[in-house]
């Protein structure tokens, strides 16, 4: 067990995954915990939040879980609150939950758009809404928000609403970076390119009518390394994001895509 988080307290918005293996919220929950952070995973799908919490546990970690739909205020509102009640405190607040949506502004449904833009700017909006008060007590605190490529590269195929949504966490995060600097509370931003996690998985394999190995291997042939990243690489990120070697860090973006966005390529 490392000690680079040693004594603090983490929330995980979206600490399950979605389907079988490796999401970049559960992983990131797992390398805060092997660096001595007492972990809250958070997910509104409590069997995966159990199973990120035993893989902790399986290692010797600190974890509870908590479901919670964070899109809604109430539950974000009592999220944070059952995590004061438990650990006295929060340090580290990560906000990881996201959908995947395709289509242009004509394809888009209005009911589409409000539930992409719910789950991934909204949700992170009221996870900081209630956590930052906290933070504010105690005079510190790190807040971590994972965005996307997509707010800066267009893809190969039409999401408007996840590219909006995305874009829009930047500057979330941006905002609440400059008003809280002062105050002993950081914020940013990690931009993940093409990740092979479970979430792609199920949200692209139907959309993108083709078989899930035929298209591990074109994301794979669309990156510079040749290869997409790895729950972990997110996870490592937003360690480092998280722990006070980044103690001077405030209002950025983190690119996690293996070069991607420097390239003319659509992703």
């Amino acid at each position: 067990m490392g000690e680079r988080l040693k004594g603090k307290v983490a929330i995980i918005a979206g600490a399950g995954a979605i389907g079988p293996g490796m999401g970049n919220g559960k992983a990131t929950a797992i390398v805060f915990a092997r660096e001595g952070a007492k972990v809250m995973a958070v997910d509104c799908n409590p069997e995966a939040a159990e199973e990120t919490r035993r893989l902790i546990d399986q290692e010797g970690g600190e974890c509870t879980i908590f479901k919670a739909d964070v899109s809604r205020d109430s539950d974000c509102r009592h999220m944070v609150e059952n995590c004061i009640r438990t650990f006295g405190r929060i340090d580290i607040l990560h906000n990881n939950v996201a959908l995947g949506a395709h289509g242009g502004p004509v394809e888009t449904s209005e009911a589409d758009w409000d539930r992409v833009m719910n789950v991934n700017l909204k949700s992170m909006f009221l996870a900081c809404k209630y956590a930052l008060p906290h933070m504010e007590k105690q005079g510190s605190g790190a807040i971590i928000n994972i965005s996307s490529i997509a707010a800066e590269k267009t893809s190969a195929y039409p999401t408007l609403a996840y590219a909006v949504s995305k874009a829009g966490v930047i500057a979330l995060t941006r905002e609440i970076a400059m008003q809280y600097a002062a105050r002993g509370i950081r914020a940013n931003t990690i931009l993940p390119g093409q990740m092979k996690t479970p979430r792609v998985a199920y949200y692209y394999k139907d959309a993108l009518d083709e078989e899930v190995e035929e298209m591990w291997r074109r994301r794979d042939a669309m990156c510079p390394t040749g290869k997409q990243g790895e729950p972990w690489d997110i996870a490592h990120a937003a360690l480092f994001l998280a722990s006070d070697e980044a103690k001077y860090i405030t209002g950025t973006t983190l690119i996690v895509d293996g070069g991607l966005s420097s390239t003319t390529k659509s992703w």
